[in-house]
């Protein structure tokens, strides 16, 4: 954590809403005057779509379950290298992963391959980090020591597959059965190194549908905010309003002390009424550790 250059990550499993939050920030940080640095998890991904099509393959023909979920996909040293030279200096490096011909047009490069490695722009105050692994701990590394803000995204599984299996057939061109394949090969990874994440998280959302999921790779409808209640878990309830947030989250209510259950139409206002505070206690520290003298500074200092 750093008072100077703080971090916020939004973790979640691909599917999840992980987007939907990041997006809730845009007019917080707009509205509070916040130069925020956004880095995406997909960036952290160690191979390009062709390369990791082509170890796919391979491993599914040795019966393995290599996913973008675990350790082999991915930089954890990379992102928890860019989390620490980001806290103890404001600054570290990133790119970008290209998802569509959209994206990656003004690259002149193709989807699915990522951008050089770029510096972070200098005099951000803070790093938003939005992606699957904001709160990783594996193999003696520790991204989730980090953050000073860890927000979980976790729709029930059925309602968070879903929403996968929407996305991409209609936005990303896959098939049905191949992302179900995805979704069936990750189970390993998904219980080892998504799951375990929530429980360091200061913040959980969880969006529970209201309507029938038994069978999620037969529904064509994702189930909309009003037909979902909002599951919403504090770590640490101290300090937290519960009074106000029940009054102005209506025919919401609290199912255990640190967790309100409201309805899903009030996620977007809940995140704001959560986060702005957050976003105040943020800024005011990190003017108080900007206005103190370097220790080498001070050291200069008469009595």
């Amino acid at each position: 954590m750093s008072e100077k250059y703080p971090i916020i990550a939004v973790t979640g499993s691909s599917g999840a809403g992980t987007t939907t939050v990041q997006r809730a920030f845009e007019p917080i940080f707009r509205r509070e005057g916040v130069n925020a640095a956004v880095i995406e998890g997909d960036s952290y991904h160690r191979y390009d779509r062709e390369e990791m099509k082509t170890l796919m393959a391979e491993d599914d023909a040795k019966g393995g379950h290599l996913s973008h979920f675990g350790p082999e996909a991915n930089l954890f040293d990379e992102l928890e290298t860019t989390f620490r030279t980001y806290s103890e200096t404001g600054c570290g490096r990133t790119r970008k992963y290209l998802h569509n011909a959209e994206e990656a047009k003004p690259y002149g490069q193709a989807p699915g391959t990522f951008t050089p490695w770029e510096p972070i722009p200098e005099g951000t105050d803070l790093l938003f980090y939005e992606g699957l692994h904001g709160a990783v701990v594996h193999d003696g590394l520790d991204v989730a020591r980090y953050p000073d803000l860890l927000i979980g995204v976790v729709p029930v599984v059925n309602l968070e597959w879903i929403q996968k299996i929407n996305r991409d057939c209609r936005y990303r061109g896959y098939s049905e059965e191949a992302v179900t394949n995805v979704i069936l090969k990750r189970m390993h990874d998904y219980t080892h190194f998504i799951c375990p994440q929530f429980s360091r998280t200061h913040v959980n959302f969880q969006r529970v549908p209201i309507v029938d999921t038994s069978n999620p790779f037969i529904s064509r409808d994702i189930p909309t905010p009003d037909e979902s209640m909002l599951v919403i878990r504090f770590s640490n309830p101290k300090g937290i309003d519960f009074p106000y947030l029940l009054s102005m989250l209506h025919d919401s209510f609290m199912s255990r002390p640190n967790t309100i259950v409201a309805p899903g139409g009030k996620m977007d206002l809940a995140m704001q009424l959560i986060f702005t505070p957050f976003i105040w206690r943020m800024a005011e520290r990190r003017q108080v550790a900007l206005s103190r003298p370097s220790s080498k500074a001070a050291a200069t200092v008469k009595p």
